[in-house]
């Protein structure tokens, strides 16, 4: 049903089989997503190996245009798997996420500790016998041994990241940075380690942003949870509603009239331009240039003000629904379209002048953490930071859905 052809093998298999995708003649470069499935209350297994638990392997090759998903079935009393990251190395954080949220461990794997909940916490949450709600836990209570126990556990040990405290000649520096910090535009925490004034490594912990929106579909309808994925980037809005509602029309075998595919489009690359603002003005902000900066939020008032006009809210519509959108386009929708349309290229000249021009944006981040088209692969960068490499793949264009292939656009690299 999803077009993807997925291969069961045995977890012996999973080294060799990745290992010969990735060196074939038109290879599978990238390790899109890896995850696990508490696979126990599944009831329709025809044709399929006994499991628990499996774990699966999204690979994607650009030459081919192609996509393969190879399973691994496991037992209960036996969670384990070899890790992948001697293959590819962002295999890494997917593996620390599939331990920490349902306990498979993956052999061999560096440092394999939890990501995305905190180091203290008990037990696999997306284990479907892991209870949903809070109020199916005993109530909390915050000890002063509990609180001492949060603490130790936030303190940094760089021996357990495999970093030196110091060399021969230096001691080394430990900076930590977050997880509440005005540059990181969010709940965000990253340890430098610091040889004088420069960074020579970093830890970053990404699990402040984790909000357990897996868990939270357990018990929601289709329906309802179509609000809880304008969170998941919460600038995104309609782009988050695109691909879930896409899914599941898929799964039901839903087709929808060519008058929706359009107004999704549209509501979905004024979403993409809003956002895409915010991104680069913000990253200009924080190497010292300002005056990017309240060119967009002028810029994204006006997306804003003509998004509330057609759905009634502005960042987080949940607009889109599985067969359709909420209701028809407002009178006078296009109007104000045309306005923005008339408005927004002629601002690109200022954007180039300010932005791309500045000599402290060039000055603090041309040759700083470059990266080529083989380490974005291997790495599984997506979107604008794998086309900044020179790679025109851009599924919009290379697999389009929702009639993309009905727009002439230009993909920029």
């Amino acid at each position: 049903r999803t077009g993807v052809p997925v291969v069961w093998i045995k977890r012996e298999q999973l080294l060799e089989v990745g290992d010969f995708l990735k060196k074939l003649p038109k290879p599978y470069v990238m390790l899109f997503d890896l995850h696990g499935m508490d696979e126990r209350l599944r009831t329709h297994r025809e044709g399929l190996p006994a499991a628990d638990f499996s774990v699966f392997y999204h690979l994607i090759s650009i030459d081919r245009n192609r996509d393969i998903m190879l399973k691994v079935a496991l037992a209960e009393n036996d969670l384990h798997v070899p890790t992948f990251t001697k293959l590819f190395p962002n295999a890494n954080w997917y593996e620390r996420e599939t331990w920490d949220l349902f306990g498979i461990t993956f052999d061999g794997h560096p440092n394999l500790r939890r990501i995305m909940m905190p180091q203290t916490w008990k037990g696999h949450p997306l284990r479907k016998d892991y209870p949903a709600r809070a109020t199916e836990f005993s109530p909390f209570e915050l000890t002063k041994a509990k609180q001492d126990l949060e603490m130790e556990a936030l303190t940094f040990k760089p021996e357990e990241w495999g970093m030196k405290r110091g060399t021969e000649n230096e001691d080394f520096m430990f900076l930590n940075l977050g997880p509440n910090h005005p540059s990181a535009h969010g709940a965000f925490r990253i340890v430098l380690q610091l040889d004088g004034e420069e960074i020579v490594d970093c830890v970053p912990d990404i699990g402040y942003h984790h909000r357990g929106a897996e868990k939270m579909g357990e018990r929601q309808s289709w329906h309802s949870y179509i609000p809880y994925t304008d969170r998941i980037e919460y600038l995104g809005g309609c782009v988050n509603e695109m691909p879930y509602v896409l899914a599941v029309e898929k799964l039901a075998g839903i087709t929808v009239p060519d008058r929706v595919n359009v107004i999704r489009v549209m509501l979905s690359e004024l979403f993409r331009i809003n956002s895409h603002l915010l991104y680069i003005s913000t990253f200009i902000q924080d190497v010292g240039a300002m005056t990017p900066v309240f060119f967009a939020f002028t810029d994204r008032q006006k997306i804003y003000d003509l998004v509330e006009a057609i759905t009634g809210f502005r960042m987080h519509p949940a607009w889109f629904r599985i067969g359709g959108v909420a209701h028809d386009l407002p009178r006078g929708w296009d109007r104000l379209l045309r306005e923005f349309l008339d408005w927004m290229p002629k601002r690109l000249a200022s954007y180039e002048k300010a932005a791309l021009q500045n000599t402290i944006l060039k000055g603090r981040s041309q040759g700083v953490a470059a990266y080529g088209a083989k380490e974005a692969l291997e790495w599984g960068t997506t979107g604008a930071g794998l086309r900044a490499t020179g790679i025109d793949f851009d599924v919009r264009k290379a697999r389009p859905y929702s009639g993309y292939e009905n727009f002439d656009f230009e993909i920029p690299v």
